[in-house]
């Protein structure tokens, strides 16, 4: 390893200390179930390439329209697509649902995800990821979100903003943050990093005109100092 590369306990203090500075700013988000674990796989799908708003609309239409998930499983699936529109790439999005609640079927036997709950995490991501469009944060959201299981999912603001901290590389993908991340950040402290980091890059650490002269972590934040260097700093 050279001089450069930061070790993972130097990482680890770091996040410590982002986690403290975070957790002063927006408090520490306890558990809490959001959706239960079929509705989050279909919320989730939903939410891929979209805003939450718009993936609300088309979650909420679809639970109006249909009473069952084995009603949505069995409708004409040009139904479904128009059904889920709200949340675009409906063509794509529609099919994967269904295709979704059919291999629950072919393999449980009914509609379910509860046999996760018993699984071991990297068995229930192994399980999950074998579905067409589930990859590691859908993955991740369902297992963190629905069964309080410790896996940490990485979304665009997730990405965006522990990239410029410096906690991942400038050059690491979405996909293997989460292994990065979950190295790094103490597993009982997933879902409030995952909601602090998100609300963060919402609120503060924008992709297009981050708030650099608000932020509470720019003493602890690669990309500022960087910033500060090229005299661009706020």
């Amino acid at each position: 390893m050279n001089q450069h590369t930061p070790d993972i306990n130097q990482q680890r203090a770091k996040y410590a200390r982002i986690a403290r500075l975070l957790s002063d700013t927006y408090g520490y988000p306890e558990w809490r179930q959001h959706l239960p674990p079929v509705d989050e796989l279909v919320s989730t799908i939903l939410s891929q390439s979209t805003t939450d708003t718009n993936r609300d609309m088309a979650f909420d239409a679809l639970k109006e329209r249909y009473p069952t998930w084995e009603a949505v499983r069995d409708a004409p699936v040009a139904e479904i697509v128009e059904t889920v529109r709200p949340a675009g790439l409906a063509n794509q999005k529609g099919p994967r649902i269904q295709a979704a609640l059919h291999y629950l079927t072919d393999t449980q036997g009914k509609i379910t995800l509860d046999f996760l709950a018993d699984l071991p995490v990297d068995d229930a991501k192994q399980w999950l990821t074998q579905m067409n469009g589930i990859g590691p944060k859908t993955a991740a959201i369902i297992l963190l979100f629905a069964f309080n299981k410790p896996a940490f999912p990485v979304d665009t603001h997730v990405h965006r903003v522990t990239k410029r901290l410096g906690l991942i590389g400038e050059k690491t993908s979405a996909e293997r943050a989460h292994l990065e991340l979950e190295a790094m950040i103490p597993p009982e402290d997933y879902y409030p990093a995952h909601l602090n980091l998100i609300r963060h890059g919402r609120e503060v650490c924008q992709a297009r005109q981050p708030r650099c002269d608000v932020c509470p972590l720019k003493a602890n934040c690669d990309y500022y100092q960087q910033r500060v260097t090229e005299g661009t700093g706020s």
